[in-house]
């Protein structure tokens, strides 16, 4: 752990077990099926649009995601792992740390994903924090817990073997939902598959790899209720054993189909090419 971390940790570990567990003006957040499909509908007009996705999770939230957060946050595990790692994107965006663990570890894995896709933690942070800038804001320990699911968003492409592709992102959706049953993960990820398949006339098994890809997150362990300190210095195949990770058979064979049309799968609708 770097030493802005630790500090980071030393000085704000008493001031968040002083604050309430839960805000109780924390509003009830009701099914709005309607709202989540005019929010999918722009979000197809712009992939990267990320705030449509948080419009979304509003929209279709996970109705007992209070009695989760609060069982891991009173938990001893949980408090041991509030203490080491306050604050995630600190940690995960420190790359010259992450480089010094050994080759072939989750964290040069990890390194290499967000490099390569130009991403940082913090950048996620901020699109959140844009959408919710108008937002009342709530001061309890819950607020960690919330933040934490949305910060191991890319964390889980790399411990998967999702891309960032359409496919790819809709898989870890659906791997999500079973970690975090937010209506939103399936819907996005359901239609978002039934979009490709209305775009892309192929045999490649689109809605199977999103099925699969919903098994094998119900076969793994919560991912953000995991030490990402513990993870990260260790071989990212031992990793994957660890968490019951298995290879996603379903999505490889969809993009061996496209690649054998000479299709992009980063590119489903050959926007590069026009």
């Amino acid at each position: 752990m770097n030493a802005l971390v630790a500090n980071f940790e030393a000085d704000t570990s008493r001031d968040f077990l002083s604050l309430p567990l839960f805000d109780e003006r924390r509003p009830q957040l009701k099914l709005r099926p309607a709202k989540a499909m005019h929010h999918f509908r722009e979000l197809l007009k712009n992939k990267e649009n990320t705030e449509e996705v948080f419009y979304i999770f509003e929209a279709l939230p996970w109705r007992d995601l209070r009695k989760a957060g609060e069982r891991f946050l009173t938990s001893e595990r949980g408090m041991d792992i509030r203490v080491k790692e306050p604050f995630l994107p600190t940690i995960l965006d420190d790359h010259a740390a992450l480089r010094k663990m050994p080759e072939g570890s989750l964290a040069h894995a990890y390194c290499d994903f967000m490099e390569k896709e130009g991403l940082t933690a913090q950048g996620l942070v901020e699109e959140f924090n844009r959408f919710a800038a108008d937002k009342p804001k709530y001061n309890d320990q819950f607020q960690w817990y919330m933040n934490r699911m949305r910060d191991v968003h890319d964390m889980l492409h790399v411990l998967t073997g999702y891309g960032r592709d359409a496919l790819g992102e809709a898989c870890v959706l659906a791997f999500t939902y079973s970690q975090q049953p937010a209506l939103a993960h399936l819907f996005i990820g359901y239609m978002a598959g039934l979009n490709i398949g209305k775009q892309v006339k192929s045999s490649a098994p689109v809605l199977r790899a999103i099925r699969e890809a919903q098994g094998l997150g119900k076969a793994c362990p919560r991912i953000a209720e995991q030490s990402i300190t513990e993870l990260l210095p260790l071989p990212l195949q031992e990793v994957r054993r660890r968490l019951n990770i298995t290879p996603a058979m379903h999505y490889r064979a969809a993009h061996a189909v496209w690649g054998s049309m000479g299709v992009d799968p980063y590119d489903l609708l050959g926007k590069k090419a026009a």
